[in-house]
Formats: C-alpha cells, sequence, structure tokens
C-alpha cells in the first residue's frame, strides 16, 4: 500500500474530480497516471494531463476540463528563421537542408506565455550527421520586431535557453550541470517542456518529469522560443487536449521512467519481452543477421569497410552481459570490431557507416580507447580490439551503479564509463577487419569486482607497487566531481580526460607530518588543454572542503604550485620557481614536504628544489592537495611516500643525488681555466668560480675542449639580487690563453661580457636567446636562465651531431645551435644576477681513441700523430662492444600478425604488411649491442624494417598497426630518417634500412652517455638519438618488406674485433683503408650486401671480361668494395675522408666499384704508413695488363695482347729487375697526373671510356677504368692498387688542370718499376 501522500501526484489531473464523468480524458489515461505516481513514490512531479486547476485556469474550479480555443492555443508564430518550414496549422515546425545547414532554425510562439502555462514540444525528427541538438528557453524579445539570429545562443539580452544539461542566459553559461538528461542525448519521441511559475521561477521538463528550477527570477513577459540546432530537424507542439498527443507523451513518459518493467505494467497484454539476447533485424546497409537473430556478418567484407552496426533486440538488464564471438576476419583493412551501448532504439534509429559518428547516448569501446558520442574520453583504457583474431571474444556490461565495462576473452577491462542511463542496447560495429561475429551465451566471464578495478588505471611497471610501501597515505575518498580514485587509494584520474579539464581535486587521507614526502608519478597526459598538473597543500580538512574547479579558486589556507608561480590563497606570491609543473611529462615524480621550520619544500624525480615558501601555520594540520588539471589525467602514489631523513626534512638547499659535486680529483672533475675574467677568482682548486666585484668581467673557461657528448655542468652558489640579467654560457673555439691571462696579467685580456666574445666563433645562450657571435639567432629558447635560482644546475653540451645543448636541473632543453666546431671548450659569464658557480660534473675517464665508437662526426683519418701501433690497437678497441646475453629473445607481447619460433628469436609477419611490432625482452644496457639478421624479404610491398627504442613498459603495451603510430616514449630509425613520437628529427642518417637486402644485419647500442648508436652489418653509424631515457627496450617493425627477422648472437671474440675470418686476419693495409673509410670488410656470412648487388655484379662481369689473371686481386671477402648508392649508403660512407701528412682530403669513390690487389710480399711494412695521401690516376682498359704486369703508372696505350712477358714471381706478378739489366733512361718520364677525387681523375679527357656487352642481359654498357694510390709528396709511391668500374649515369665532369696546391690534380714522376701498386678502379 502506498500512503495518501503518496498514492496522489502532485499534478494529478483535476478532471477526476469534476462530475462530467471524465469529459476529456480515457479511464486508461487516469489508471496509467495512477500506476505512475504509485511507481514513483511520489518523488518525480509527473504532469500527464493539462494544468491543474488553478494555475494559469483561475481558481473558480470549473465543473469541466478546459478546452483552449484555437484563438488561446500556443502556436508557432509565422516570422520565424530562414530555413524553417512551418505546417500543421503552425504547429509543427521543421528545418530545411538539415543534412547541408545545421543552424538558422529558430522558431518562437505566438504569443507570450502565461504563468503555469506549459509549453511543450515533441521531437520528430533527428539525423546523426551534426554534434549538437535541440536547444528551448524563454525570451523577453517579440518575434514581430527580433532579428532573428542563426542560433539562439546568440542572443545577448533577455534570453534563457537550455542546451545540452545546462543553463545560458545571453549566450553566457549560468548553470553548467541543471539536470541529469542531455537535451543532445534525447530521442525522437521524446518530449520537452518549460513553464514559467506564477513566483517567476522557471521550470524545464523532460518527458514530464521536472527538472527543477533552472532559474528563480524570469522576466513576467517572455515568448517561448526553440531552437532546431544540429542534429534536430522537426518538433511539433504538444497540447494535451489532444487525445493522441496525450497518449504519445504518456509512452514517452513511461520509457524514460522504466525501459522494461513500466511498459509492462501499463500494458499487460503486450506479448512478454524475449529473454535471449539477439541482434535486431535493423542493422546497417553492409550488414545482414543470420542464424535465427544469432549471427551477425558483413557478406561483402572485402569490398567495405564499414556501414557494418548492428544492436541488440532489446535493452540490457543491469548486469547482463553482452557477448560476441569474432567469427571471420579480412586482413585488407585497418581497426576492427568496434563494441558498445547506445540509448537509441534500433527500431527508430537511422543507423550510421559507423557507431562512432553518432554524436548522442552512445558509449563505443573502439581499438583501446573508450569514445562517448565520438569523442574519446579514454585513450588507453584495455586490450586493444584491433588485435584480436578469429576465435576471440568481446563484451560489454552496465552494472547497476551506472558504471559501463569492457570484456575480452572474458577478462573485464575495468570501467570505461560513469553515470551510463539504464535501458540501454548493446551494439557491435563489424568495421575494418571484422566481417563476422555470433553472441555467445552461457561463456564465464571474471566478475567485476566491487572496489574499481585497475583496467586502464593500472599502474605500470614503473609505478609503485600496490602492496609495496610503507606508508598509509592516500588519496581520500572524497574528491572532485570529476576525480575517480581506484587502486586502493593509492591512484586518481579524470575521467572524461577529452571534455573535462578540472573538477579533479584530490587530496590526502590525513595530514602530513612534519618532515614526510607525499610524492606522486604523473602516469597518464594528454594533449587536448594547456596547464597541467597543480600540487600543493592545505589546511582545510577533506570533510570541510568544498571542492572547487580548481583548488587556486580557494582563498584561504592553502598554498599551490601552478607553472612555476607558488600562490597562497589563490594569489600569487613568487615566480619562477626552481620547476615547472607545466613542463613535466608521463613519468615525472612530484612530491611536497613541510619542514619542522613550516617550510613548504617540492621536490622533481627526488630532486629538492628549495623551499617554495615559508610560514606554513607550524600548530596547523596539512593535507596535500593535487589538482589533475589541463593536460594531466592520472597520477598514484609512489612509494617514496613517507618519512624523509632528518637533514632533508630541515634542509634548505637542493640536494645532490643525481649530480654529485666530485672532489677534485686530477683527470676526473672538470675545472675552470685559470684564464679568466678581472672580477673573477677561482677557487677550490678551480672548480668554483666567484665574482668579486661589479656586475660584469665574469668569464671563466673549461680547462679542456669538450668531447662529443661531454656535459659540463655547474651549479648556481650565490646571487646578488641588486643586478639584473642572466648567467650566459656556451662554447667557443677561442682557446683560453690566447687573450692574456686574465686578471691581473698583461696582454689584451678579455671582454667585460660573452656576447663581446667575437674574436673567435662562439655560440652562447643568454636569458632564452641564442646567439653567434654576438648576433641573434634564435628566441624563445628553453627554460629562461633569468629564472635561475640558487641550487639551479645548468650545463652545456656539444653533440656528436655537431650541435650544442643546454641542460637545467639535469633536462636537456633541445639543440639550442647546429654546425658547432670540432674544437671547441665550455664558457660561462658569471653576469648581472649570478655571482659564484660550482661544478658538479666530471670528465669522463681518458681512454684510448680506439676505445670510442666512431660517430657520424669522428675524423678518424685526420689524427697525423697515431703511429702504426695506434692503428691496431684503435682497431681492437673500436669493436669493443658489450656482447648480449645468451637468453636474450622477443616478448610475448607483439603485433597480431607475428609469429614467433626458434625459442622467440625468430620472429616472421604471417599476414598482410603491417600488425609486425616486436620487442626485445631485455631493456638496453650500455655498451651492449643488441643484433638481429634480415632473413626474408617480400619484394611486392614497399620500405621495410623499422627499427628504434620504446621507454614505456612494453609487457601491457597495445602495439598499433605500425612503429611509426607510437605517440609516446618512442625514438625511431625508418629509411634514412629519425623519429621521436611519430615526428621526424634528423633527415638522412646512416644508411637507408629500406634498401638492406636479405642477410642484413643492423644493431642498437647504448653508449656510456645514453647515446643510441645504429649498427649495421658491424660498421657503428654513430649516434642517432643522444640521451635516450632508461630503461628502454629494442623495438624491431617487421613492416612493408621485411617478413622475418632473427636475434644474433656475436660469435666468441667479436668483442676484441677479431670475428671469424673478417677483421682478425686483416693485414695493416687493410686496416689503413678499411677503418679509415668505415669499411667493414668483413660482414658476417651471408649478409654481405654485395650479395644482391646488380652494379657490383655487372662490374664483375666486366673485369672477367678483361681476361685478367685472378693472383693480381685479393681473395674474396676482401677482393671487392661497391661505392653504388645503395651499398655506400647501406655502410654509411661519407664523402670525404682525411689521411697523410699534413692531413689532407680525399674522396670516396661514389658510384665505382674497387678490386683490390695483392701486396707484394717482399714489400717492408714500414712503407704502409698514413703519412702517405691518397689519390687517383685515370687510365684506360688497353693500359691495365701493362700496368699491373709492370707495376708503373705511365701513359702508354698498348694492347693487351701486345704486352710483352715478364719476369715475375709465380701466381703474384711483380717483376723483380734482374741484375744484367740495362740502366734505366737518363730522361724522365712523362709526368703523371693524380687527383684526389675521381671527379676530376675519372674525366673522360683522362679514363677513355670503352663500350662492351653484357654477357648475361646482353646489353651494352660503357666503362672506364682507374687506378688509386697512396703518394708521398711530390713521389707518387704505390703500396695498393686497386681497379675501379662506375656505370656512367651521372653528368660527366670535364677535367680542369690547375695547381697542385687547389688539391684538385697534380702531376708526378712515375712510379719507380718493381713498387707494388694500390687499387684498381672502373666506371661504365
Amino acid at each position: 500500500m502506498v500512503s495518501p501522500a503518496q498514492a496522489r501526484p502532485e499534478t494529478f489531473p483535476n478532471s477526476l474530480e469534476s462530475h462530467n464523468d471524465f469529459a476529456s480524458m480515457e479511464l486508461s489515461e487516469v489508471v496509467s497516471n495512477t500506476i505512475l505516481s504509485a511507481y514513483n513514490g511520489g518523488l518525480l512531479n509527473v504532469n500527464l494531463s493539462s494544468p491543474p486547476a488553478g494555475e494559469g485556469l483561475g481558481s473558480s474550479g470549473a465543473a469541466t476540463s478546459p478546452i483552449l480555443t484555437s484563438n488561446d492555443a500556443l502556436l508557432f508564430h509565422e516570422k520565424c528563421g530562414t530555413l524553417i518550414k512551418l505546417s500543421n496549422n503552425n504547429k509543427t515546425a521543421e528545418r530545411r537542408r538539415p543534412l547541408d545547414e545545421f543552424n538558422n532554425g529558430v522558431v518562437m510562439t505566438n504569443r507570450p506565455l502565461r504563468d503555469n502555462e506549459m509549453f511543450e514540444i515533441r521531437i520528430d525528427k533527428l539525423v546523426d550527421k551534426w554534434s549538437g541538438s535541440i536547444e528551448i528557453g524563454v525570451t523577453t524579445h517579440n518575434p514581430n520586431s527580433l532579428e532573428y539570429p542563426a542560433t539562439m545562443t546568440n542572443l545577448q539580452s533577455g534570453t534563457i535557453m537550455m542546451s545540452g544539461c545546462g543553463i545560458l542566459t545571453n549566450g553566457k553559461g549560468t548553470r553548467r550541470e541543471y539536470c541529469e538528461f542531455s537535451l543532445d542525448e534525447l530521442q525522437e519521441g521524446d518530449h520537452i517542456g518549460l513553464t514559467r511559475k506564477s513566483n517567476s521561477a522557471l521550470h524545464f521538463f523532460i518527458n514530464g518529469i521536472d527538472q527543477g528550477v533552472a532559474t528563480p527570477l524570469t522576466p513576467p513577459v517572455v515568448y517561448g522560443v526553440v531552437d532546431l540546432y544540429g542534429m534536430a530537424v522537426k518538433v511539433t507542439i504538444v497540447h494535451n487536449n489532444n487525445h493522441s498527443d496525450r497518449l504519445r507523451r504518456n509512452n514517452a513518459i513511461l520509457r524514460a521512467l522504466s525501459p522494461e518493467g513500466a511498459l509492462r505494467r501499463a500494458a499487460p497484454a503486450a506479448q512478454a519481452e524475449p529473454e535471449r539476447l539477439l541482434f535486431h533485424p535493423n542493422c546497417g546497409q553492409k550488414a545482414a543477421i543470420t542464424h535465427e537473430g544469432r549471427t551477425a556478418l558483413r557478406p561483402h567484407a572485402t569490398d567495405d569497410f564499414n556501414h557494418g552496426v548492428v544492436l541488440s533486440s532489446r535493452a540490457l538488464r543491469d548486469g547482463e552481459v553482452f557477448q560476441v564471438r569474432i567469427d571471420k576476419m579480412v586482413d585488407k583493412w585497418a581497426g576492427s570490431i568496434e563494441i558498445g551501448v547506445t540509448t537509441h532504439n534500433p527500431a527508430y534509429l537511422q543507423l550510421p557507416s559507423t557507431m562512432t559518428n553518432l554524436r548522442s547516448g552512445t558509449w563505443m569501446m573502439t581499438g583501446n580507447g573508450v569514445m562517448h558520442n565520438g569523442t574519446t574520453i579514454l585513450d588507453e583504457y584495455g586490450h586493444n580490439l584491433d588485435r584480436l583474431k578469429a576465435g576471440d571474444t568481446v563484451g560489454v556490461v552496465r552494472r547497476e551503479d551506472g558504471t559501463l565495462h569492457f570484456f575480452v576473452n572474458g577478462m573485464t577491462q575495468g570501467p570505461a564509463a560513469w553515470n551510463v542511463p539504464p535501458g540501454v542496447y548493446a551494439v557491435v560495429d563489424l568495421y575494418g577487419q571484422a566481417a563476422q561475429a555470433t553472441i555467445v551465451d552461457d561463456v564465464e566471464v571474471s566478475p567485476v569486482p566491487e572496489p574499481l578495478p585497475e583496467g586502464n588505471n593500472q599502474v605500470s611497471p614503473s609505478s609503485p607497487s600496490s602492496g609495496a610501501g610503507g606508508s598509509d597515505l592516500r588519496f581520500h575518498q572524497l574528491h572532485g566531481s570529476n576525480a575517480v580514485i581506484t587502486n586502493g587509494g593509492r591512484t586518481a584520474l579524470r575521467h572524461n580526460c577529452r571534455s573535462e579539464f578540472n573538477d579533479a581535486i584530490v587530496i590526502s587521507n590525513r595530514a602530513l607530518r612534519d618532515g614526510e614526502l607525499f610524492e606522486i608519478v604523473i602516469q597518464k597526459m594528454v594533449d587536448r588543454w594547456s596547464g597541467s598538473i597543480e600540487a600543493g597543500v592545505t589546511a582545510i580538512r577533506p570533510e570541510d572542503l568544498e571542492f572547487p574547479n580548481t583548488m587556486t579558486d580557494i582563498d584561504y589556507d592553502t598554498w599551490m604550485l601552478s607553472g612555476t608561480a607558488i600562490m597562497q590563497d589563490g594569489n600569487t606570491m613568487r615566480n619562477n620557481y626552481g620547476c615547472d609543473l607545466d613542463a613535466l611529462g608521463t613519468g615525472a615524480r612530484i612530491g611536497m614536504m613541510r619542514t619542522a621550520k613550516g617550510d613548504l619544500h617540492y621536490f622533481i624525480n627526488g630532486q629538492d628544489q628549495g623551499a617554495a615558501c615559508s610560514g606554513l601555520p607550524p600548530g596547523k594540520e596539512v593535507y596535500a592537495v593535487v589538482d589533475l588539471y589541463g593536460q594531466c589525467v592520472q597520477v598514484s602514489i609512489t612509494n617514496a611516500t613517507g618519512p624523509m631523513d632528518n637533514s632533508l626534512a630541515t634542509s634548505n638547499t637542493a640536494t645532490e643525488k643525481s649530480f654529485p659535486l666530485h672532489s677534485p680529483v686530477a683527470g676526473v672533475a672538470h675545472r675552470f681555466h685559470s684564464t679568466c675574467g678581472k672580477n673573477v677568482t677561482l677557487e677550490e682548486d678551480g672548480t668554483r668560480a666567484v665574482r668579486a666585484a661589479g656586475y660584469a668581467h665574469g668569464l671563466v673557461f673549461s680547462t679542456k675542449e669538450l668531447r662529443a657528448e661531454e656535459v659540463f655542468e655547474v651549479k648556481v652558489e650565490e646571487l646578488d639580487e641588486k643586478w639584473a640579467g642572466s648567467l650566459r654560457l656556451g662554447l667557443t673555439t677561442l682557446a683560453p690563453g690566447e687573450m692574456g691571462p686574465g686578471a691581473g696579467g698583461s696582454g689584451p685580456g678579455l671582454p667585460p661580457s660573452l656576447p663581446e666574445l667575437r674574436t673567435k666563433t662562439t655560440w652562447m645562450v643568454s636569458s632564452c636567446e641564442v646567439r653567434r657571435d654576438g648576433q641573434l639567432q634564435r628566441m624563445n629558447y628553453g627554460r629562461n636562465l633569468e629564472r635561475l635560482g640558487v641550487g639551479s644546475r645548468v650545463g652545456v653540451r656539444r653533440g656528436a651531431d655537431d650541435t650544442m645543448h643546454i641542460l637545467v636541473d639535469g633536462e636537456d632543453m633541445g639543440p639550442a645551435a647546429t654546425g658547432i666546431a670540432k674544437n671547441v671548450w665550455a664558457v660561462l659569464d658569471l653576469y648581472g644576477p649570478v655571482r659564484s658557480v660550482s661544478i658538479v660534473s666530471s670528465t669522463r675517464l681518458e681512454e684510448s681513441e680506439g676505445t670510442q665508437p666512431p660517430s657520424p662526426s669522428s675524423d678518424t683519418g685526420s689524427e697525423g700523430e697515431e703511429d702504426d701501433e695506434g692503428e691496431e690497437h684503435g682497431l681492437g678497441g673500436q669493436n669493443e662492444v658489450g656482447i648480449i646475453p645468451t637468453t636474450l629473445e622477443f616478448l610475448e607481447n607483439h603485433g597480431k600478425n607475428i609469429l614467433l619460433s626458434n625459442g622467440n628469436r625468430t620472429a616472421t609477419r604471417v599476414a598482410s604488411y603491417n600488425q609486425g611490432i616486436v620487442v626485445i625482452n631485455q631493456p638496453l644496457v650500455p655498451q651492449l649491442l643488441v643484433q638481429v639478421r634480415i632473413d626474408f624479404l617480400n619484394r611486392q610491398w614497399t620500405s621495410s624494417l623499422v627499427l628504434g627504442v620504446i621507454t614505456c613498459a612494453p609487457e601491457r603495451l597495445n602495439f598499433p598497426a605500425s612503429a611509426c603510430a607510437l605517440k609516446r616514449a618512442a625514438w625511431l630509425l625508418r629509411g634514412r630518417g629519425v623519429f621521436h613520437n611519430g615526428l621526424k628529427i634528423c633527415e638522412k642518417f646512416g644508411p637507408n634500412l629500406d634498401t638492406c637486402p636479405e642477410g642484413t644485419i643492423v644493431g642498437l647500442r647504448l653508449d656510456s652517455s645514453g647515446g643510441l648508436h645504429l649498427h649495421v652489418n658491424g660498421v657503428d653509424q654513430g649516434v642517432a638519438v643522444p640521451d635516450v631515457p632508461q630503461p628502454c627496450h629494442a623495438l624491431v617493425d617487421l613492416y612493408g618488406q621485411c617478413e622475418q627477422v632473427t636475434i644474433v648472437n656475436p660469435e666468441p671474440g667479436a668483442a676484441s674485433g677479431k670475428s671469424a675470418g673478417t677483421q682478425g686476419d686483416m693485414e695493416k693495409a687493410d686496416m689503413v683503408d678499411g677503418i679509415k673509410e668505415s669499411v667493414c670488410w668483413g660482414p658476417p656470412p651471408a649478409a654481405s650486401p654485395l650479395k644482391s648487388c646488380e652494379y657490383h655484379a655487372l662490374c664483375s662481369r666486366f673485369r672477367e671480361l678483361l681476361l685478367l689473371p685472378e693472383d693480381y686481386f685479393m681473395p674474396p671477402p676482401k677482393r671487392s668494395l661497391c661505392y653504388c648508392e645503395s651499398c655506400r649508403k647501406l655502410r654509411g660512407d661519407e664523402a670525404h675522408r682525411r689521411r697523410g701528412e699534413p692531413p689532407r682530403e680525399y674522396a670516396l669513390p661514389f658510384g665505382w666499384c674497387r678490386f683490390n690487389l695483392r701486396v707484394n710480399p717482399r714489400l717492408e711494412a714500414g712503407t704502409l704508413t698514413k703519412k702517405w695521401h691518397m689519390a687517383y690516376h685515370g687510365s684506360n682498359v688497353a693500359a691495365v695488363r701493362r700496368v699491373l704486369d709492370r707495376g708503373e703508372l705511365g701513359a702508354g696505350t698498348a694492347s693487351i695482347l701486345s704486352c710483352r712477358p715478364l719476369k715475375g714471381e709465380p701466381g703474384v706478378g711483380f717483376e723483380e729487375p734482374g741484375e744484367n739489366c740495362a740502366p734505366p733512361r737518363e730522361e724522365q718520364p712523362p709526368p703523371v697526373l693524380l687527383s684526389p677525387s675521381l671527379q676530376y681523375a675519372g674525366a673522360e679527357t683522362l679514363a677513355s671510356k670503352v663500350q662492351f656487352r653484357d654477357p648475361k642481359s646482353q646489353r651494352t654498357h660503357q666503362a672506364q677504368v682507374a687506378f688509386q694510390v697512396l703518394e708521398l709528396g711530390s713521389r707518387a709511391g704505390a703500396c695498393r692498387q686497386a681497379l675501379r668500374c662506375r656505370w656512367q649515369v651521372a653528368q660527366l665532369h670535364v677535367w680542369r688542370p690547375s695547381t697542385p696546391s687547389d688539391g684538385r690534380s697534380r702531376g708526378s714522376p712515375a712510379p719507380r718499376p718493381g713498387t707494388p701498386l694500390h687499387a684498381l678502379i672502373w666506371g661504365t
């Protein structure tokens, strides 16, 4: 029994009290009203009939139900928006061209509304093309005189509108969440009404349910107004005295109140709803329903990738799991199945091409994210649906608390959405690869636990363990409206992060103790908003805190850090604090602590940033507070939370955990040079510099030149606030002693400031400006150095790619300048407020040159001091690369088209051209080389293997279709480019990975400073990415042509450079050319780039046509080296090298093929020295045999067939002059023209062309030949010669004679007969 107060609804029709035998109402309507009143317990104001007596109709208590005359009936005014068409006696309004236009659909009532009069409309038609929908309200403007706007919210006066779920007054939001219903989510057939009460309050009604007071003060004369905006196309005014309108309205109310039960109670004779879940017959254009509604498919899945939406035949009950099994997939498309729920009834829904296009009442899981009304609300929610295969299952369930959960193969993925209304229909979108799915019954799924499961909120492997840590600090259960607490109170996140940016304040569950650190780690960010996390403390208890939009709105007892600003009670009290919260990214740790003195300290990644503010009330409890604002979405409490060491709790200076102040040990710690500005004094053995007077004359230099990737870093120790400006630092080619000894010395001395140092090239950063020789090069670089405080660290680094980087508090600000010279010193200017600094960096331990891996910027051939023993040492050291563990294998988590075999050491892409990402199971260790071999290529595709590293945990990473789609914590090598998070950061690095043939071995190595090196066939291509965060995992994407790779373990001894049969048995001469030209003569077995080089094969066939004795040439694999475009890029050869004494440049023979000759065994090793220069000599085919037989570079043109036989050692071909030989002629032979570049030596005037027919292809080609020789001074001495062959595909350069000093060509006497030649070349 219901109580008498509940048995009568608030708006029970007055016609029940009349003596007209219900003249204007049917009995069924009265019964329906009574049932609804009992169902709602009187809690809802359900208006099912005409207005009650006494409200707008007088208080006479008429015996009959009033029926308005046509003159009094509310209609739409004839004057309306430009696209509106009125019909049905002006009761219906429709927006024309709804698929082309979304606005200009404003209509108003024909007269003002009376007090307590209901103005109600029914939505007749919607389209799903636009976002936003109907808006309704009142306005004081008379429609006769109003110039109608495009949309009513543009009107800036006299207008109150409901839009979405909020209220706008004069176009500005006054109530953000007026009701739980949103107008954007209403369906066709729903009713919307409004009334102005006699007390001036405005109420809105949705399907008869009063949403409460929208505004308490409404002008007395207002017109009803409807804006047919966006999806809303057609509406009709509803009059309660119309029987048909009443029935439609009552059905809409029943549906809103109880989508399942109420309809059966109102119509008990209706057919019982089927228990079994089926697919509704109304489905997408390209979809079909079979097997009695249990199976949905796209019959032509290879022709179309969308229009495959199917819905359940009935609404889901609370806790009911809707689950489907993927029966069939196709590999033609990207993307796959999507699943979710919608409030739309499938019987009336105009199905879109894909469900994510629907802009109302829809929640979908797509890929590994969740979308609501077409907008992403969770980026990384759970298992990636795009990686599922045939046989996998996906499901969805709505719990009683309104949370939505998804299942993959029976495992819950956690909460995906909150406040999902009841009565939603399940929806499956057979998109892309998904071709067929079947509903699954009675499949066990893991129960949804009562506490919010982790799902996407799971703490990453780098985050604190939920069970670890001894601190009881957690997030309080009270928090902002958009915040969610999970993981046992250790994790906080902001849901709807792409549609909401605030209202996500979380606070600690208890007050902080003195010296206790509260530390969190940022786990997730979005790039949609400006601003980021804000953190601080408050003396307000969580129970007393009315959570505002953002914590900086609180005006008492609150201290917050926002960006770099310290704020107290909402007011900025200090700018330019030592850290910037807006600059932090995923993985950064933020801590806060109140000391016993009442100081507030912040910690970034464990480093104390110093006192942010002081004077926190010592006797008052303070709680840690975090505002998940803007870009910051999710944080977790770390294990570092808890009491800290007493020294840290009371210290006011920054700690030096990561950057210790090294003791001045000779050869280890950096020092300042004794040459410095006149106001500078050096202390503590040259590790501390103090400006004793003034504000200028504070230049200091590093003692030694900076090596590649070496950081010179100082800490600010003392500031003098009376001066303006900033510390300046950079790199200079000026040796510190060149301008005088400085203070107290003689000579010109140093300029007063760094911008005036222009005698030698100097690059510097001042404030946030980059200058070269005082000239402005760039503005707004990095953090402003004027913001440095005591304890701040600042450093400079010269990159291996000839760039200058500035580091502030350990954070690299990126390249400030490029083209930095090789020999540079660090230079600082103690200018303005910075009075003293101390060095906190140290040099790397002294190493032999050979132990340092070569880089693109290294110039190994220019060191004239090195002797032969140094070369040997360099050879051995160059390959001293750590060996990878034998247990290395690929992770089980990989792209869906990958099949692992050979103990997970071989990865094969078994389908399509993508979805082939694999990751090495162990993180990269410095100096350990990780290599894979390309086993198989499929030439039907383009592009090929992609190599790189990721710094996020790969075990739970949902891999995209290709590595280039990784948008965070990824550095990739693709083609010849270097990419970071999908953006190219470097071009033309190393060889083109797309041209690597089968058998090529590629590898990655981290050096001791964190630089990432690429290795190809054992050759280090240099630093691709400096300062890679650690730990990181090597990643390989089997993309395009690359279909199979295998992890390679180096053979024993590889670390010492003695690979079997390769560099271990190199002769000294091989080292000279092999190492100095960065050529790996002995690539791993079956991995030679020459294996598939057609150009090299053609050159070899031409050499065979010359019938030259094989004994002239070195045996394989040292016989030849190809310099065609593909081969030289694969090795990463530089265009020029330096050699000889003094060092001179020579060009590598790009476009030619070199065949190496044997060295005369009688030649003394001492003649093989790098003091000799490298040069080329153009020749012709007819003279090749004679030159080889005689060992003489001459201008003769005798035919090979006419050459006289010569004495020589058997099998060698070198002539030894006999004892009775005639003495040589007195006259000098004609000069031999040599050039350090084949651009000139290979000109047609010096190296004539000859035509020949390729015996394999029968095509005609032209060839040229040239010799490569070593020469010393004016005497050309040949220690080895090679014959090169180049096919003439480029424009020929005409040889121009020049003097020997210009480095192009020179004339030299012919070498002595009997001296071995160096190299032989041809070109076609």
